[in-house]
């Protein structure tokens, strides 16, 4: 951006995460003589006047909410995963893996096969195999990851 341009942006909570973000990014603007100003917020901002105190408060006030219902909307889902995972829900993206598939990497594990050689028969990656599959008894790999151990 050019000196004498405006940047437009739907709230200032789009601007930056925190307070300080947004403080610093409309600063930075400001010393390269760039405006901003806010289409939604219920304040109207347009800090292409630094002298402006009204609008200085303003856009304290604003980055300040923002940060505020950011930091309640983190807390929110993470009450929400709490709540979904007390019964014993899974949470998150849906598993792609079949459990076919599954069955089949196990039993070929079983019979002797390696880590490296299971997804070539499967066309399950590596990475899938350790995250579903149990370690075996011995295993260094199960003794570093405990997640893995407590599921034997």
């Amino acid at each position: 951006m050019r000196a004498g341009d405006v940047l437009v942006v739907h709230t200032l909570d789009r601007l930056g995460r925190t307070v300080r973000d947004t403080l610093n990014i409309i600063h930075d603007l400001a010393q390269r003589g760039v405006g901003v100003r806010n289409l939604a917020d219920p304040i109207r901002v347009h800090s292409s006047n630094p002298d402006d105190p009204m609008g200085q408060l303003a856009v304290v006030m604003l980055a300040l909410f923002g940060q505020t219902e950011r930091t309640y909307a983190i807390e929110r889902a993470a009450h929400a995963r709490a709540v979904a995972s007390a019964p014993g829900r899974r949470t998150g993206r849906p598993s792609v893996v079949l459990p076919n598939d599954l069955e089949h990497a196990a039993l070929l594990r079983a019979s002797g096969n390696t880590m490296a050689e299971i997804p070539n028969k499967t066309g399950l990656t590596r990475s899938t195999l350790y995250r579903h599959l149990p370690a075996r008894a011995g295993n260094e790999w199960g003794k570093k990851n405990p997640q893995m151990v407590a599921m034997q």
